[in-house]
């Protein structure tokens, strides 16, 4: 694998806002308003370093990156200058899917129509799945979820857009790949330009195996300029600090580990986008896993709550990190009283009567049961991991720092997830055990 030669240097537009106010008024002064216009669709004023096309001869070209990096907006001007500037030029353009081909990579706002203005632009024949460019270039749309579409057909270039995406499970995403690199076949120099973010599927890692393939990494926060601050805002708030936010924000490939008690595929499958409160639910209970010491470790607090189908639904992540016993303690009595908790329980192994009584001291109400860990927290969580397997267990929402430690916890003992320990993870598997594995988690009416 190799690397593009790009680097991570700011676009000229970049450098040209660090210039003071009244030094830009003076700049702009003298320019036109057609001028302006055009200065804002020109693409060499507005590119990064690393959107580059690399230096030197090269057949595949990977961008791998964050979301909001630029990566349509790079293929898209990749194609449009290749189109532009060679005529009778065969093209393909390969999305996940038809739809996602078309509504990115053509219609989209850094599609191809949108970046393309006056006499450069291309007819665009819906109908038959093709640009056609005023020189007699033409691009032709394909879905990766069809590889029998790219059997035949050869191109001077391609642009396969989120390869991650495509389907190697139903039809083969990697044959669709390998039909197109064949399909490559026109002209001097034919080549590919491939972008995605990243995920650990069996064509992204063939691609990073490859030293032929030229790499370009990057994130999120290289395009924060043209980011809108809530968006950035948002994705920092859900997924900063986790191995998720890693490959969504970072644009690194987080591969599952090895042994891993809850695969990756495991707990995006038991994820519902429904939320659901204290109502909905038989009996809820709260799992702590207390910090071992007073200095400030992180606290596990996770709220769970069997459902009328029998099953038990993660629904809440509580936890909290630099606080001493009367601060965690209060959290925990705060998620009780928020959810109404008929059962809170807390490891006692570590602090014994400590955690009793710094509980109980901010909350003598508190429905507490102390548990003693008789296994280690891998043997304890394997029983519950199995509960995943048999579709017992749903997650309300997405927790990325929970699941991040729950993908860390190995088979056979080791912990390789995120922090020192996994606490929410631990805490997780003392709810769900009190929920699902234990005579007292048997299903009830809440209230009587």
């Amino acid at each position: 694998m190799a690397k593009s030669g790009g680097g991570d240097a700011i676009s000229f537009a970049q450098q040209l806002a660090r210039i003071p106010e009244e030094r830009l008024g003076e700049i702009f002064a003298g320019l036109s308003s057609s001028q302006v216009a055009s200065m804002r669709r020109h693409w060499p004023f507005w590119t990064r370093g690393n959107q580059k096309q690399p230096l030197g001869a090269w057949r595949i070209w990977l961008i791998l990156a964050g979301r909001g990096y630029g990566k349509t907006r790079a293929g898209a001007e990749w194609v449009r200058a290749f189109a532009g500037r060679f005529g009778d030029t065969h093209i393909a353009l390969v999305g996940a899917t038809m739809a996602e081909a078309r509504a990115v990579m053509v219609e989209g706002e850094s599609g191809l129509l949108a970046i393309t203005r006056g006499e450069e632009r291309p007819t665009w024949e819906p109908s038959l799945h093709r640009l056609r460019w005023p020189n007699g270039a033409v691009a032709s749309l394909y879905s990766a979820a069809d590889p029998e579409s790219l059997r035949g057909p050869a191109h001077h270039l391609a642009w396969a857009d989120e390869i991650a995406k495509w389907d190697v499970k139903k039809r083969g995403g990697g044959s669709a790949w390998d039909n197109l690199i064949l399909g490559l076949r026109r002209g001097d120099y034919p080549r590919a330009m491939a972008t995605t973010t990243p995920r650990p599927t069996p064509l992204l890692r063939r691609m990073l195996a490859d030293p032929a393939v030229i790499v370009t990494r990057g994130t999120t926060r290289d395009n924060l300029p043209n980011l809108g601050r809530g968006f950035v805002a948002e994705v920092e708030k859900a997924y900063g600090g986790t191995r998720l936010g890693r490959q969504e924000i970072g644009g690194e490939l987080i591969e599952d580990i090895e042994g891993s008690l809850w695969p990756r595929a495991l707990l995006a499958a038991c994820r519902v986008a429904a939320t659901m409160g204290a109502s909905d639910l038989t009996r809820i209970v709260i799992g702590v896993d207390p910090p071992a010491s007073s200095g400030g470790d992180a606290c596990g607090i996770i709220v769970a709550g069997l459902g009328t189908d029998g099953r038990g639904y993660v629904i809440d992540d509580a936890s909290v990190e630099g606080m001493r016993p009367e601060g965690w303690a209060r959290a925990v009595a705060a998620a009780a009283a928020r959810w109404d908790a008929d059962r809170v329980v807390a490891e006692a192994n570590q602090g014994g009567d400590m955690v009793r009584s710094v509980l109980e001291a901010v909350e003598t109400r508190l429905p507490l049961r102390l548990v003693h860990a008789r296994r280690g927290k891998i043997a304890r969580a394997e029983p519950v991991a199995a509960l995943y397997e048999k579709d017992r267990v749903r997650h309300a929402g997405r927790f990325a720092a929970l699941e991040d430690e729950m993908a860390g916890m190995v088979i056979g003992g080791g912990y390789a997830g995120p922090g020192r320990s996994p606490d929410r993870a631990d805490a997780l598997v003392w709810a769900l055990t009190e929920l699902l594995l234990s005579k007292r988690g048997r299903p009830g009416v809440r209230g009587l």
